[in-house]
């Protein structure tokens, strides 16, 4: 058995009536690419190390000749680069629109009319794609070739008019969970020395509480010991669409050295400002309530 990244590995036993499991090989072990494989499974989105058996085998989607792939440039010493590189910020933004619409890279090539493994190669090297390819890749993504490249970064979202015929409604408990996941950039509310103060934070989430990192004497640990708000939100310009959810609740300091270490080993990223902060606070819902747009 060999693929390349991008394939599909199906597991499914026609003699045992077994249910069909598919997912997209993200890793290849080997350069001949024999297994084992990382498998993003399409029924989870979880990422686990597969060494498949009888009952597993692979659908390859075409590949790009080396021809058509985009070649990497030397650095100054003029020697050939070795491989992998780290992705280029095109790359790194389809990847990550693409995770969090939880989608397959086949289901973004199949739509965008790019070849699974030419979109494997842009997510994980640096790339110089045509605009004909940005184009479609912004078409199956739901945004923009704009986005794509990095245009209005540093500029605050909701720029864009309103769409035809918006309608505002509430998410209930459930939906506020599902678009808090598990993690992500969230904001405090809190009052401090000098008053009020609204700081982002990366959060977790954790036994159905909002948990972050930060410095003692930090705005953000204010919080401590005190009632908080903490928001959550999302825009799609393309769309003129957006949602909103508010946790309401206290928040303490986590001092416990078991609980301290588990959270630092399970979180998902460190906090992007940098430096020490290892104060873990925790903030436990009372009350919880969203909001989403829609347009037609």
């Amino acid at each position: 058995m060999r693929a390349h990244i991008g394939d599909q590995l199906v597991v499914e036993s026609p003699s045992t009536g077994a249910v069909r499991r598919d997912g997209e090989i993200v890793g290849v072990a080997h350069e001949d690419g024999t297994p084992p494989y990382e498998v993003r499974w399409a029924d989870t989105n979880e990422v686990t190390l597969v060494f498949p058996g009888p009952d597993a085998h692979v659908q390859h989607f075409s590949h790009q000749s080396e021809a058509e792939r985009p070649q990497p440039t030397l650095p100054e010493s003029g020697k050939p680069a070795l491989w992998p590189f780290d992705p280029g910020d095109v790359g790194r933004r389809v990847a990550h629109e693409r995770r969090r619409q939880r989608l397959i890279r086949a289901e973004v090539a199949e739509r965008s009319g790019v070849s699974a493994s030419y979109l494997a190669y842009l997510e994980e090297r640096p790339a110089n794609p045509t605009s004909g390819t940005l184009n479609g890749l912004a078409g199956a993504l739901g945004t923009t070739v704009r986005r794509l490249r990095g245009g209005g970064v540093d500029l605050p979202p909701g720029g864009g008019e309103a769409g035809y015929h918006p309608e505002l409604r509430e998410l209930d408990p459930e939906e506020c969970w599902d678009r808090l996941a598990t993690h992500g950039v969230g904001r405090v509310a809190v009052t401090t020395a000098d008053g009020l103060a609204v700081v982002p934070v990366n959060y977790e989430v954790v036994d159905g509480a909002i948990a972050f990192r930060t410095a003692p004497g930090t705005a953000p640990a204010a919080a401590v010991g005190t009632k908080v708000a903490f928001e959550v939100d999302h825009v799609d310009e393309a769309m003129s669409q957006g949602w909103s959810v508010l946790v309401l609740g206290p928040a303490r300091a986590v001092t416990e050295p078991d609980a301290v270490r588990r959270l630092t080993e399970q979180a998902h990223t460190k906090p992007w400002a940098g430096g020490e902060r290892p104060l873990w606070v925790l903030i436990e819902p009372e009350r919880l309530t969203g909001r989403r747009i829609d347009t037609d």
